[in-house]
């Protein structure tokens, strides 16, 4: 009998029954996935924080280039940090991305992660108590369709991932331009209204797939614990 068997029922006469551990898949491995597939070589993240969603593309393979954007001053203070030894990861001067240039305001959430040129609301604020608005800062904004042309020069299959808690339909508004050059774009959705005036799932999607973009993967990023009720998710899409 092998040792591992002679161990095994060693362990089971003590109540106890071994298995191989298999790691679960990263959260983050469909969209590298995809990455890799359509063989995407640059990424606009927009509303980077403080760099989390770059790192975690350079942790898991993706090795393209990347342009990150960030309004507020102190995220962009880390996000500065996290990227400074990559010379393949660009940090853009402060500003926010929406549908026109000019100053805006934005609320700063306790989390950071959920701070929003929109105001919060209920649903939002109940699931996750810890997000409450605690200031605002006053930044400026800018299009993407200003800011995308020196970049794209050099792609061949651009990615737009936008995280602008509420915001992304006016992102998509300034980047009507940039956006035939996109091959694919992950964005997130809200199933249930989180901030005073943003568009929902359903308008998002029907306006992606009105410009070519097919809905690929999907995973879930906000739920409320209390209920258990998915709030958020990201979509994933791509021009096939």
């Amino acid at each position: 009998m092998k040792l591992k068997e002679v161990i095994r029922q060693m362990l089971r006469k003590l109540g106890l029954d071994v298995h191989r551990y298999v790691p679960p898949l990263p959260t983050i491995s469909p969209i590298v996935t995809s990455l890799h597939k359509f063989e995407i070589d640059l990424i606009f993240d927009i509303g980077a924080n403080k760099g989390q969603f770059a790192s975690e593309m350079r942790q898991y393979g993706y090795e393209g280039k990347i342009v990150s954007f960030e309004p507020l001053s102190k995220a962009h203070e880390e996000l500065l940090l996290s990227s400074s030894d990559d010379p393949k990861w660009d940090v853009y001067p402060i500003c926010a991305l929406g549908d026109h240039e000019g100053e805006v305001e934005i609320n700063i959430a306790g989390n950071s992660e959920s701070s929003s040129i929109l105001p919060m609301l209920d649903a939002h604020r109940n699931a996750a108590p810890e997000s409450a608005y605690q200031g605002r800062e006053i930044v400026c904004i800018k299009t993407l369709d200003s800011i995308a042309a020196e970049y794209l020069k050099d792609a061949r299959a651009p990615f737009l991932k936008i995280d602008t808690q509420g915001f992304e339909w006016e992102v998509l508004n300034g980047a009507r331009n940039t956006l035939p050059h996109i091959k694919g774009i992950l964005i997130e959705l809200s199933l249930v209204s989180l901030y005073d005036g943003q568009h929902l799932w359903r308008d998002v999607i029907e306006r992606l797939e009105s410009l070519g973009f097919i809905l690929w993967a999907f995973k879930p990023v906000f739920s409320d614990q209390s209920s258990g009720r998915t709030l958020q998710i990201d979509g994933i899409f791509f021009r096939i």
